[in-house]
């Protein structure tokens, strides 16, 4: 084994690791350990500060920030960093100069944009949690979530992804979503814009059903990513969709 790598929130049941335990594993091992920190974003974790090798982002999502470009970056030592910079060179793996820029306006408003997301995350969650016709909710910043410790240590803010499941079927499921209207429906995340999906449609499609099952993903199961509009907004737009079933 050379690499240990993780997600942390994962996705999509938000699952949190331990990251100085993870970290302390690796090195008794001599294993390098590697973050995907893209749900959790800086703002709210920093992987290294745990002790972990090397932190991992989908630009694309929260800090570029709007839904307008793909890009990677890996954050680590300058040891790492430089070996990986050399293989970068000879397989070409660089932005273009326009999506650099765009990159570079998305983060001078990443903490502004993490703080509302957060916020919208933590009120939905709670609001959902208390629905009746919600049947689970997962998020990091919920006590009901069992790595809600693991998350408390480990992050200073919880993100804006919210996953649950409808109590209901499909139809159910599809019923809220097509009465919702603020949220778009697509696969995607971390813009200023709410995104949606219903899981077993989107990510899993190609999934055979039995084992979109043995994973957890119900046809009733949701991934609301949170953007930055006004949480009371959102809250009515919940309401009114889910007395659509």
């Amino acid at each position: 084994t050379k690499l240990i790598l993780s997600e942390s929130p994962t996705n999509p049941f938000l699952s949190c690791m331990d990251l100085a335990k993870l970290a302390a594993m690796g090195k008794r091992h001599n294993v390098l350990t590697a973050i995907d920190n893209t749900l959790a974003t800086p703002v709210n974790a920093q992987p290294l500060t745990h002790g972990i090798d090397l932190v991992l982002h989908s630009v694309t999502k929260y800090l570029a920030g709007h839904n307008d470009l793909m890009a990677g970056a890996i954050v680590g030592s300058y040891r790492l960093i430089d070996r990986l910079r050399q293989a970068q060179a000879l397989l070409g793996h660089v932005a273009d100069p326009h999506a650099a820029y765009l990159i570079l306006r998305g983060v001078k408003t990443l903490a502004l944009r993490v703080a509302q997301q957060n916020s919208n995350g933590l009120a939905i969650a709670r609001f959902l949690e208390e629905h009746p016709k919600v049947r689970r909710v997962w998020y990091p910043g919920l006590e009901s979530h069992r790595d809600y410790a693991v998350a408390r240590a480990t992050m200073t803010g919880y993100g804006g992804v919210v996953s649950f499941e409808i109590e209901g079927d499909a139809e159910d499921a599809y019923r809220f979503l097509n009465a919702l209207e603020i949220p778009t429906i697509g696969p995607s995340l971390g813009g200023v814009e709410s995104m949606i999906s219903p899981l077993a449609l989107m990510g899993y499609a190609n999934v055979p059903p039995d084992e979109r099952l043995r994973l957890g993903i119900r046809d009733e199961l949701i991934r609301l990513c949170l953007g930055i509009e006004d949480t009371a907004d959102l809250l009515a737009d919940m309401t009114q969709a889910l007395a659509q079933i």
